[in-house]
């Protein structure tokens, strides 16, 4: 297996060279096209991405998450929601990266097969960073109206983490 996963990359390289061959098309030329437009978009992309990571660390360092648990901490525990997964919850749509530097502190200390590891693991799966996927693809086509991207995106994530919790309950307790 291995041995096949080394080569493969190797083998569609060559395969597509070929092909280029055979259909008459100067590979060499097509691709320094190709690169030359991916260093565009790279461009175009970066003042989305800079901004979208600058915004991500203020409200990430404000602790701005668990000021609001402080409050919602009450119905939470009624309703039997571990805590420890709550930030996660909520950094989740707006920031993968701090996320998962949560996800991996809750498998440090609840550990992985726990009722909350498990919970987090599942949530990580089953939900995405709405917020910073419309930054950065809207932002890099100029895109100001997302008219419904955004409580489309982010009711997806809702369902998405209460699905997490129904699914983890019902497998695992």
């Amino acid at each position: 297996m291995k041995i096949i996963s080394n080569i493969i990359i190797p083998l569609i390289v060559l395969g597509i060279i070929f092909y280029g061959f055979k259909k008459k098309v100067n590979v060499y030329d097509t691709f320094l096209e190709g690169a030359k437009e991916g260093l565009v978009m790279i461009f175009k992309l970066a003042p989305a991405i800079v901004a979208m990571v600058f915004a991500i660390n203020i409200f990430i360092r404000s602790n701005v998450i668990y000021f609001v648990l402080g409050f919602l901490s009450d119905f939470f525990e009624k309703i039997n929601v571990p805590l420890e997964i709550l930030p996660m919850a909520f950094v989740r749509p707006i920031s993968g990266t701090a996320s998962l530097a949560i996800l991996a502190n809750i498998l440090q200390t609840a550990g992985p097969d726990s009722f909350v590891g498990l919970l987090a693991s599942t949530l990580q799966g089953c939900t995405d960073t709405t917020i910073y996927v419309l930054a950065l693809y809207f932002g890099s086509v100029k895109i100001t109206k997302t008219r419904y991207a955004l409580p489309v995106g982010l009711c997806a994530d809702l369902v998405g983490i209460i699905a997490s919790f129904i699914v983890v309950k019902w497998l695992f307790l």
